[in-house]
């Protein structure tokens, strides 16, 4: 018995020696925190503790330190120029006391010397000088002492809110990783701090009217006289998260192979319920990772909200169209995969995020295609009448995956999978990459087979859970566990944003076989997968690999009457329109026209045909129904037609548009894009009187190489043809009623909310005229709120043998001889109509004497914001004419500035004319600015997407 009890002992001490030194080999870090949150004036007073441990073999000199909290202390840092770049202007516009710093008391080593330190442009990076060199597997201890300034969550969800809640996230100092280099990453809100492995323990005080749920290991928690002291600690963690708040939603289930605190929720969706689904979620977790390392997983409502299921998930509860079962099993899987992984695999989560994304979308599609086989797209809308006929009806769950990366492809703006995390479009950085890499391991399963691609899985979580690791170990783990070349998926699918794109060139038919050409269109050199179909069921299913031009294949004939590429939709292909081929006959194979409402997602099977009512109006045609007939699907298309037949209800005629484009991308920066349009409209331009616009043009496109940037510039060609004709009794136009105009404008953007800049340069050739015109335009937000707008016009007619004004340079409202812009009422001199402006040309908002140019025209236009909307504006130009005198003319008046080139009034002051306020009519002087179109306004809530 002695001897039984004496082994088992040794055994025991063998186990947890291997363990602790096998770990602590790769996790030496040690730290120690003391905090205390003060409620009322919402900062943290910390003092740390930190033992760096020097892995490397290298000599040290300096330690750096992430210090994420200070990303908020100004409108310079790397977080408030992210901030920019999506459109955000809170930050930028906050006061400075809403803002979040880290002060910095003092940092002494452990001989109580006082240690220089410095921070960089960043702010959130500090840079430490130790006083003594630090070796190779030798530690520095550093004592530091702080205090932390929170920030709103208002910004982001780190910090406080009204209502007493705060979320603290990398709140604290924590070590960069240092490999033979520093990684030093600032913080720009992507939930990807990068760490050194550390074992922290932490003493934190707060508020004894508050509760606190952390992912860290509570060991005590004690009642003070004014506050809560609670001990937590972290092994093998990267730095701890802690939600606080006035009430607790958080409940502990106790799984059979691990331990959850959640608050996610779903509406009317029980307790018992619940419980079974968590259960039923940790499962499948343990099945295909194996044990979470540490005693309990976090599982909250802010890191779902951080990373949401996006598309019809976020509906309102109310036509939400999936089970409660369903949507909570989904949300807390994605939610509880994500803490699962960042808790476990220290990646590298700015440059190899991938990884992550991979696993997490991977383990979502094989949960659904485990559990709900059949489930649908659109859920419970797919059997509704109305929505059934829908091919995105007919989608299942699982091929949102591939759609959603293809949405960015067709676009043109999807990134490789190896782009730094940092660098990716909004879109991509949310769903396109993320959907993508899920949708990746998706294909290669299918192809090597699911269950080898689930072991590399579970082994590569066995192998590197707790450990610094790469993508490298990952890719490695696939590479042995296949008995196939994956090069492909290493190579080309992860590395490149190249297409995959194949075609069934023809079908050769025999007896007993059918000869097969397929044709990689784009080279890319992945396995395709070919499908034979009878009566719309599966006979046959093949891969062929090899093929980076043109290859034939023979198959046996087993009754096909279809092959399809790509049938199951495993592949995220570009275009799969021209996947099928009917092995029927000539008839058989052409598509059928397919008629729907509004837009559908592409249907290989058929010619689509859109149809959806539309109305628009103009004082002429007044309410002009209209049926739009077009081919645009959900993914972009590069051909294009939309057909608008109107009917004028003031006119009692035929009006609408038509217009054809063909889109061709060519690279994804530097000369990126050629558009070929032909459009055409007719409406009428005053009363009984018509023009029609036939208008061919071709438009090059440029992008710098920094894809977010919001720069574009354009250079277009377009030959304007109008003819008029106008009604009897009328007035002769004073102009011949049809010209030609050709126009050239090369056109640059950047389309920044804090900083706006654009210009153009115009040059237009008519048979009696030619001018050149330069148009720039800047607008800047400051920092105490204040807007500046400026905008420069320069016009000069080259040669003028008109009799008219109607080509001249206006200063307050142009003509419009090329009819591109959206007046309401074009022609009219007054009323309600005249006073809408578009700022062109001169850009006045005062209705002058002889507001016209036929020689030149400079002018400028300013406003400066007064407060919040309300900005003073002032016109100043130069106008001249023939035969005449150059004249300086101005206005001056106030701006409200609603939503800018969208909805804006303007209240003249003074000017030309004297003081046009006390003038009367006064209500006809006032101007304003108007959008009703709804792709114009869409743009301001998708701008920040891409």
């Amino acid at each position: 018995m002695f001897f039984k009890k004496f082994t088992f002992f040794l055994n025991i001490l063998f186990f947890t020696v291997l363990l602790f030194f096998g770990q602590w080999s790769v996790a030496q870090h040690s730290n120690k925190i003391n905090a205390t949150l003060k409620g009322d004036t919402k900062t943290l007073n910390i003092i740390q503790e930190f033992k760096f441990f020097n892995s490397s073999q290298d000599t040290l000199e300096v330690l750096y330190f992430n210090d994420w909290a200070n990303a908020y202390s100004n409108k310079k840092t790397p977080l408030a120029k992210r901030f920019e770049e999506e459109f955000k202007k809170s930050f930028h516009l906050a006061k400075d006391d809403e803002r979040g710093f880290t002060k910095i008391y003092g940092i002494v080593d452990d001989k109580f010397s006082m240690v220089a330190w410095e921070r960089g442009a960043e702010e959130d990076i500090l840079k430490i000088k130790l006083n003594h060199k630090l070796a190779p597997n030798e530690y520095a201890t550093l004592n530091l002492t702080y205090q932390v300034q929170l920030p709103p969550s208002k910004f982001t969800l780190f910090g406080y809110s009204q209502k007493n809640e705060y979320y603290l996230k990398d709140w604290y100092l924590t070590p960069a990783v240092y490999d033979g280099k520093w990684h030093l990453y600032s913080n720009k809100d992507l939930e990807d701090l990068y760490t050194g492995i550390t074992n922290t323990d932490l003493v934190f005080n707060y508020p004894k009217n508050l509760f606190l749920i952390s992912n860290f290991e509570k060991e005590t928690k004690e009642e003070l006289e004014d506050s809560i002291e609670i001990k937590l600690r972290g092994d093998y963690r990267k730095s701890c998260d802690l939600i606080i708040a006035p009430y607790n939603f958080f409940v502990k289930h106790e799984t059979e192979h691990i331990t959850v605190t959640t608050d996610i929720n779903v509406t009317k969706y029980d307790e018992i319920s619940k419980t079974i689904a968590i259960d039923k979620v940790a499962n499948y977790i343990y099945k295909h990772l194996g044990s979470f390392p540490h005693t309990d997983l976090l599982v909250s409502t802010i890191d779902y909200n951080k990373d949401p299921l996006y598309g019809i998930n976020q509906l309102p509860s109310f036509i939400r169209p999936y089970e409660n079962q369903f949507q909570f099993e989904l949300k807390f899987l994605k939610t509880a995969l994500n803490s699962f992984l960042v808790e476990t695999l220290f990646l590298d989560p700015r440059k190899e995020k991938y990884v992550i994304d991979a696993l997490v979308n991977y383990m979502m599609i094989s949960y659904v295609e485990e559990n709900y086989p059949d489930q649908k797209l659109l859920g419970k809308l797919s059997n509704i009448w109305g929505f059934r006929s829908y091919n995105l009806a007919k989608i299942k769950f699982t091929e949102q995956y591939p759609l959603l990366y293809m949405y960015a492809a067709r676009k043109n703006i999807d990134q490789p999978l190896t782009t730094s995390n940092d660098s990716l479009l909004k879109f991509n950085q949310k769903i396109g990459n993320r959907y993508k890499a899920g949708a990746g391991l998706s294909f290669l399963g299918n192809y090597v087979g699911k269950e080898k691609v689930d072991k590399s899985i579970k082994d590569f979580f066995a192998q590197y859970k707790l450990r610094p690791v790469s993508s490298k170990d990952f890719e490695k783990i696939l590479d042995t566990n296949v008995d196939k070349d994956i090069s492909w998926f290493l190579n080309e699918y992860v590395s490149t944003n190249e297409r995959i794109d194949f075609k069934i060139k023809k079908v050769y038919k025999t007896a007993d076989s059918l000869q097969v050409t397929l044709k990689n269109k784009t080279g890319t050199m992945v396995p395709i997968s070919l499908f034979g179909l009878k009566n719309d069921s599966v006979v046959s299913q093949y891969w062929f690999t090899g093929i980076d031009s043109t290859k034939i294949f023979t198959i046996p004939r087993l009754g096909e009457d279809k092959l399809v590429l790509n049938y199951d939709q495993k592949i995220p292909e570009f275009n799969q329109r021209d996947n099928w081929k009917s092995l029927g006959g000539l008839l058989a194979s052409n598509k059928k026209l397919k008629f729907q409402f509004f837009k559908d997602t592409e249907d290989p099977f058929y010619n689509q045909i859109f149809y959806v009512p539309t109305v628009r109006f103009n004082l002429y045609d007044g309410i002009t129904p209209a049926m739009r007939i077009y081919n645009k699907t959900f993914l972009e298309r590069p051909f294009l037609y939309d057909i608008s037949p109107s009917y004028s209800t003031n006119e009692k005629a035929l009006v609408g548009s038509v217009g054809f484009g063909f889109r061709k991308y060519h690279n994804k920066t530097g000369f990126y894009l050629s558009n070929y349009l032909v459009n055409a409209s007719s409406f009428h331009f005053q009363k009984n009187s018509r023009y029609t616009s036939i208008t061919p043009s071709v438009v090059f496109g440029w992008r710098p190489d920094d894809f977010r940037s919001d720069r574009r510039d354009f250079l277009r060609f377009r030959h304007v043809n109008i003819f008029r004709s106008i009604g009897e009794g009328l007035e002769e136009l004073e102009t011949p009623p049809d010209y030609s105009v050709l126009n050239v404008r090369y056109s640059s953007f950047k389309n920044g909310i804090i900083n706006y800049f654009s210009w153009f340069a115009d040059a237009q050739y008519a048979g009696n005229f030619s001018k050149l015109s330069f148009n720039l335009e800047y607008r800047k937000l400051f920092e105490n709120n204040m807007q500046f707008n400026t905008r420069f016009f320069a016009g000069k007619f080259i040669t003028n043998k008109t009799d008219s004004d109607y080509f001249s340079f206006a200063l307050d409202r142009p003509t419009d001889y090329l009819f591109d812009y959206n007046y309401l009422g074009r022609s009219e001199s007054s009323g309600i109509y005249s006073q809408q402006i578009i700022i062109a040309e001169g850009g006045f908002k005062s209705r002058l004497e002889n507001p016209f140019a036929n020689n030149f025209m400079f002018t400028n236009n300013t406003s400066l914001s007064v407060w919040r909307w309300i900005e003073a504006y002032g016109d100043i130009g130069l106008i001249k004419n023939k035969n005449e005198t150059t004249r300086f003319v101005y206005d001056a008046g106030v701006r409200l500035n609603l939503v800018t080139d969208y909805f804006e009034l303007y209240l003249p002051f003074y000017s030309n004319n004297g003081w046009e306020i006390a003038q009367p009519d006064y209500g006809q002087k006032i101007r304003f600015i108007v959008t009703l179109s709804p792709r114009t306004l869409t743009s301001l809530f998708t701008r920040k997407w891409f």
